[in-house]
């Protein structure tokens, strides 16, 4: 019996040092760690976003003649859904208008900005095909921005980069923002 304890006892003792040299060392078989500053450097945080809309015809309508694109219609889990092109050679995220009963349109929360070439042409179509100006044209030092509220009552801002601006008299300073152009 002490025979079969001294056996048992160094057994015991032999798989925990296994054990221990096995958590300090990974073996040439074991995945190697992510490291997260490479995960975050290779890709944006955020992927894709959705826009709560209450009339998807109307929705998809005003977003494709303010954008000039088209949308992709389908139904993801029982909701409604018009996906905007994306294309993974383009920087930049995509995403969808969606109705179902979880959304509900906002001027409040979150806040997307989409690009455009010319910031006067999509407040102009934004305003005739039944948006509103909340916010207008605006220099913040790094391009211009602006926000409108939807057909849907939610608020969309509007970024146009510098290089791709002509100066307008009108444009105002941006005061949220303390960056001198």
């Amino acid at each position: 019996m002490n025979q079969s304890k001294f056996i048992l006892s160094i057994t015991i003792i032999g798989l925990f040092i296994l054990m221990l040299s096995s958590c300090s060392a990974p073996s040439k078989k074991s995945t190697p760690q992510i490291n997260k500053d490479t995960i975050q450097k290779k890709s944006n945080p955020v992927v894709y976003f959705e826009i709560p809309v209450l009339d998807m015809e109307r929705a998809t309508r005003f977003y494709s003649t303010v954008f000039n694109f088209k949308v992709d219609t389908t139904i993801i889990d029982n909701n409604e859904m018009a996906l905007f092109p994306f294309t993974e050679a383009n920087s930049g995220i995509s995403g969808a208008l969606v109705k179902g009963e979880i959304y509900k349109p906002t001027k409040d929360g979150v806040l997307i900005y989409f690009n455009t070439a010319n910031i006067d042409e999509t407040l102009r179509l934004a305003n005739k095909n039944g948006g509103q100006i909340l916010y207008p044209k605006t220099d913040n030092g790094i391009g211009l921005v602006a926000e409108f509220e939807d057909t849907e009552g939610n608020r969309i801002a509007l970024y146009q980069c510098k290089t791709s601006r002509k100066p307008h008299a009108e444009t105002k300073k941006d005061p949220r923002f303390n960056v001198s152009p």
